[in-house]
């Protein structure tokens, strides 16, 4: 291959390394499919929590079938439940401090119910009155906040007598024992309430009711009342109403509350979250589930856990302190330079996601729907900010066979999002490794052998030059494999070659020295011919010389000649090897030769172009005059316009001869092999010198390159233009 076809080649080269690591990156196929192995086993995983979430809702529903004493304080057997009559107290985490503000009223805004002119009881004008009311249970207590917007605020006078001739609350509910209890909160001034028992309406003393507590507080709208009760002292019915009076001393002209608080029967429902089924509960917080259980009425008795804590899998105290076990070069590599790799794959479960779905004291959902109509369900939900998927598992509560409640457990998937993301990680951590010494051991033995067969390529391109000559030798390897047997086959190629290439080299000098012998036998015979032509014409003065013994002498000489031309390569490159180099001055060299061709070719005009003074020079001048005599008999015999310009400069270490003449341009095809034996540019009679007639064999410029390559030099042709003609380049080495 030459030069030029592997300058082509290089930018499209793909070698034997980049297509070993272009398999080896198939090697990421097998982390695609443990990706979806880890996959499919977190399809598995999820079939099996909500399988176990089924299980612990039928477990803890299995706890409550058949309790009736667990529902019967709950109201939960009314056919309808009617808002802001039917109560519900919610689950407060922290004992309220009773200041007549709602700061430490979780949600107050959101759990709060209204009351305005659609819950009056009665009233001889337009009402301007309406309240808010929560209610929730802590402890041993029920809270009870009132934020009451009334025009105007007239407390009790302090002298009078009357309770109920002023701004008041009335509140009633049935005792355990269901008895209805009466008390009226009727202040003087801001402060502490003043509660009084309701006997009946002949009562003419009041009766403090000191079990009752709370604050009353004067607020720019109208007033706050927060009071407690002891859960022990309520029943199941409760009412409430705000009597307005605009003028002290009269009677009340508007109410309006949750229900008559004097008739028993009008009274709403309490509920609050049961203790009894929040002990239950409680004792299955260790599922880390989030659990509920509500009535018939969706409201809710008793609740256990927290949502976010609820992730599905249980994490051991060991596991923990492994996970925060961040004091080795591992662990901080992981989680600086790794996991933020992963991570742009996979995702990490949300750990502060907002689930509003449900209200604290009111759950609603297909799965409770079909749970409370008897029928097991789970469902699988987004949160409200859609950050986490929730599992939810509803089941059924009966009582005398009749569904009164519903058990619901819900779990995030964050647990096993957590051990697919750890399955993921160790995975790839794996892989990555296991890819980059398989990548590694791929790059190496791609190294080693890439480098074998570019040596291998390299002792072929030295062994034989660009004109397809064997010079040197190869080395055969001595390794088992296919790289071996290429280069032992190699070896063997170049080597025959070598030996065809010495007897092709070779034949030349045998023919001429084996056709020497009957050409000289042939040319005497001629020359005895013609003798006797010549005495024969003398005898016989009629007789005409024959032009055919002429011919033969002429095409004798010719052949003689070519024997002579063909065997002077060889006598020269047997001279070359024998020769001593010597130093001398190329430049005086130079000039004495064109001086000399000047004589020899007068037509032509020789013109030599040089700023040398002097060019000293490591070689041997006889064979440096030859290479000149080659290049200028090729330079006149081509020239049109007889002019033959020559340059002679140094570039550093080396000294470029340029050789100029105009005429024909070389084909491009003949660019490298022109320098090559028995290759000649010269048609019949083409030569410019018509009275030329020795035969031209192509070895001028043959010899002139073996001259070239004895000095370590390169010679050249190129094409120039305007006007065309062919330029020598000569490069030689000034000392080698």
């Amino acid at each position: 291959m030459s030069s030029n076809v592997r300058t082509k080649a290089f930018h499209i080269r793909f070698g034997l390394r980049a297509k070993l690591l272009l398999l080896s990156s198939f090697l990421f196929v097998i982390p695609w499919f443990g990706y979806q192995y880890v996959w499919e086993m977190e399809k598995y995983l999820r079939f099996g929590q909500e399988q176990t979430l089924v299980g612990t809702a039928r477990a803890l529903a299995t706890a409550l079938h058949e309790r009736k004493n667990l529902f019967n304080n709950q109201a939960s057997f009314l056919p309808n439940v009617e808002q802001g009559k039917d109560l519900y107290g919610y689950q407060l985490t922290e004992a309220i401090q009773l200041d007549g503000l709602h700061q430490d009223w979780p949600n107050f805004s959101q759990r709060a119910h209204f009351y305005d002119r659609h819950q009056q009881l009665f009233s001889d004008k337009v009402p301007s009155l309406n309240f808010k009311a929560s209610v929730g249970k802590y402890d041993k207590y029920l809270y009870l906040f009132f934020q009451v917007v009334d025009n105007k605020l007239v407390f009790r006078g302090k002298n009078s007598r009357s309770i109920t001739q002023n701004d008041h609350l009335a509140l009633s509910f049935t005792d355990q024992n269901n008895q209805l209890n009466r008390f009226i909160i009727s202040n003087k001034q801001s402060g502490w309430i003043s509660a009084f028992t309701v006997i009946d309406s002949t009562e003419t003393m009041p009766i403090p009711a000191p079990h009752i507590q709370g604050h009353w507080r004067v607020t720019p709208q109208g007033y706050n009342i927060e009071l407690r009760v002891p859960l022990e002292a309520l029943g199941e019915k409760i009412a409430f109403a705000f009597y307005d009076v605009d003028v002290s001393g009269d009677n009340p002209n508007s109410a309006i509350g949750s229900a008559d608080p004097s008739q028993q029967e009008s009274l709403g429902t309490i509920v609050v979250p049961s203790p009894e089924i929040e002990r239950i509960v409680n004792g299955m917080r260790y599922t880390n589930s989030s659990i509920w259980v509500v009535d018939q009425h969706h409201r809710v008795l008793a609740s256990a856990g927290s949502l976010k804590q609820a992730g599905g899998v249980w994490q051991s105290k060991n596991e923990l302190k492994s996970s925060n076990a961040s004091n080795n070069l591992w662990y901080q590599f992981k989680q600086q330079v790794l996991l933020p790799l992963y991570y742009q794959v996979l995702t990490k479960p949300p750990t502060d996601f907002i689930d509003k779905i449900y209200d604290a004291r009111h759950l609603n959902g297909a799965h409770i729907v079909s749970a409370l109509s008897g029928n097991a369900k789970s469902q699988w939900r987004l949160t409200t900010d859609k950050q986490a998927l929730v599992l939810s598992a509803a089941y059924p509560i009966y009582i005398d066979n009749n569904v009164q409640g519903a058990v619901i457990v819900e779990e995030t998937t964050n647990g096993i999002r957590t051990l697919r993301n750890r399955a993921l990680e160790k995975l790839f951590s794996v892989i990555l490794a296991i890819m980059i010494l398989g990548a590694f051991t791929f790059i190496i033995f791609a190294t080693r052998i890439s480098a074998r067969i570019r040596d291998l390529s390299n002792q072929a391109e030295h062994a034989i030059d660009k004109q397809g000559r064997i010079i040197g030798k190869m080395v055969a390897s001595t390794s088992n494999d296919e790289i071996g047997d290429l280069s032992r086959s190699f070896t063997t190629a170049v080597n025959r070659l070598s030996e065809y290439n010495h007897y092709l080299e070779n034949m030349s000098s045998r023919l001429s020295h084996e056709l020497r012998t009957p050409i000289a036998v042939v040319k005497t015979s001629l020359e005895n011919l013609a003798l006797l032509e010549k005495q024969r014409i003398t005898s016989n003065k009629d007789c005409q010389e024959s032009p055919y013994i002429e011919r033969a002498q002429t095409g004798i000489n010719t052949l003689n000649l070519i024997l002579t031309n063909m065997s002077e390569a060889t006598r020269l490159e047997q001279m070359l090897a024998s020769t001593e180099k010597i130093e001398f001055d190329l430049k005086t060299v130079v000039s004495g030769c064109i001086a000399g061709y000047q004589q020899v070719f007068s037509e032509m005009t020789f013109i030599l172009k040089t700023e040398l003074n002097a060019l000293p020079f490591y070689g041997s001048p006889e064979h440096i005059v030859q290479l000149l005599d080659k290049v200028i008999n090729n330079a006149v015999e081509f020239s049109q316009d007889k002019i033959i310009t020559l340059a002679l400069n140094q570039h550093n270490q080396e000294v470029e001869l340029l050789v100029s003449n105009n005429g024909r341009l070389l084909p491009e095809q003949l660019n490298e092999s022109l320098f090559d034996s028995m290759v000649s540019l010269r048609a019949p009679q083409a030569s410019l010198n018509k009275q030329q007639t020795q035969p031209h064999l192509g070895l001028g410029l043959y010899i002139a390159r073996l001259i070239c390559h004895f000095h370590h030099g390169t010679i050249s042709a190129t094409n120039h233009y305007s006007p065309d003609g062919v330029t020598l380049r000569i490069g030689l080495p000034t000392k080698v």
